[in-house]
């Protein structure tokens, strides 16, 4: 009988470890297993290129805007200057609208912000000019107060536990820099900024008023220098911006990470996205919506070129729409302003531009304006940027309208036709 029970039980240990399966679980990675259960980390992706729109110049009030969120309809950032206010900007025009003094603190180097359900954080913990600061700290202010002209912070006190050495090392020539950080539900996570090795080391440490140990969890190669991070809580994903400066150059980059476990961000999918704006010394980023993302840039000027501070769009919905649909984030498969048409008006001869958030096939109708159905097909669209070429025997000039439908989203787009 004990016997029995024995192989009872090691049958049942070899169905539960055959069970988990560790790859690749990623659809849109180079080495995606259908057959995994359980996400190693090894996803590699094809190089990806994206482009920033909506560029709004900041104008002199930020022109060395450092970081950036998203709180009560308006992005707010800051200097990392002498200046001791956060700024509210309307996301429409680029304006100031409303600036916060921050009474009882100097700015030494600001260079992130960054907030949770209670309070926004400024980090003063940048640290690259003789790489041997030690007075690093945050800020913490309570949002409940952001409607006042002034504001009086509590403060963070901390330092690399794994840093002894606090010898000068000149300018830009330290690991322990650090210009990006996220606040989860109980710790702030800080990224470094590492200028010799071209690494991110994260550190954590409590989120309440203190002094403390920044204890180091991971280092992860990055292979440039992390400017700003974003974190998501109910969607579970990072994305981390900066930038490789070779030269005089700038190249900006982004991670984004997602379907990590616990607070080792880095254990699961890092997908790199190079952004194809050169001399752009990115900062700042922030989302109201987990889709587009806001980035900054600081003003560069000197003998040769001169770079104005912008405030500019990113789109991440096609990179990440798979993994907010597993985590039962609804993302729709395209929206009315991710499909145009161009040009329009034209002569019948037109192409569509969809921009979906996953692999899939949608139907396409073409009424014209009394309803009556000129041509219809399916169309086959795939994660990301669409183009699909279209001619049709119109009955004449005038107003026609497209209809696209798929997985219970419907969106109709006016066709204008004219005279050949």
């Amino acid at each position: 009988m004990k016997q029995f029970f024995l192989g009872v039980v090691m049958v049942l240990i070899s169905t539960s470890l055959n069970a988990q399966v560790y790859g690749c679980t990623d659809l849109q990675a180079n080495n995606y297993n259908s057959a995994a259960t359980n996400n190693d980390g090894s996803c590699n992706y094809n190089a990806t290129t994206v482009s920033p729109f909506g560029a709004l110049e900041l104008g002199d009030t930020l022109q060395e805007t450092s970081g950036l969120i998203w709180y009560n309809n308006y992005v707010w950032s800051h200097n990392d200057n002498t200046d001791t206010h956060i700024h509210a900007v309307d996301t429409l025009t680029g304006n100031v609208v409303h600036s916060v003094s921050i009474n009882n603190t100097v700015n030494y180097d600001w260079e992130e912000i960054s907030q949770d359900n209670d309070y926004v954080y400024v980090g003063d913990f940048g640290n690259n000019g003789n790489g041997n600061r030690q007075n690093l700290h945050l800020l913490r202010l309570k949002k409940s107060e952001l409607g006042n002209n002034t504001i009086i912070s509590d403060t963070i006190w901390f330092h690399y536990d794994d840093q002894t050495d606090f010898t000068g090392t000149g300018n830009n020539n330290t690991d322990f820099d650090c210009e990006a950080f996220i606040a989860t539900d109980d710790s702030i996570y800080l990224f470094t900024k590492q200028w010799l090795s071209k690494k991110t080391s994260v550190y954590a440490l409590p989120k309440t008023p203190g002094n403390y140990a920044a204890r180091h969890r991971t280092t992860f190669n990055v292979q440039g220098m992390i400017t700003g991070a974003n974190y998501q809580p109910a969607k579970k994903t990072v994305v981390l911006c900066g930038y490789n400066f070779t030269g005089s150059m700038f190249y900006p980059f982004f991670y984004l990470l997602y379907d990590f476990t616990g607070d080792n961000f880095f254990s699961g999918n890092k997908r790199k996205l190079d952004m194809n704006q050169p001399l752009l010394q990115m900062e700042g980023i922030a989302t109201r919506d987990g889709k587009t993302f806001f980035i900054s840039n600081e003003k560069i000027s000197n003998s040769i070129i001169t770079i104005t501070p912008k405030l500019q769009k990113i789109n991440f919905e096609p990179y990440l729409s798979n993994w907010y649909q597993s985590v039962g984030v609804k993302t729709p498969s395209f929206t009315n302003e991710t499909v145009t048409i161009f040009p329009n008006p034209n002569k019948g001869t037109f192409s569509i531009k969809i921009i979906a958030s996953r692999s899939l096939t949608a139907d396409m109708k073409i009424l014209d304006a009394n309803g009556k159905l000129i041509q219809e097909q399916k169309v086959k669209l795939n994660a990301g940027n669409n183009q699909i070429p279209i001619e049709a025997s119109f009955t004449g000039s005038g107003v026609y309208w497209i209809f696209l439908s798929a997985n219970n989203i419907s969106v109709k787009k006016k066709l204008l036709i004219e005279a050949k």
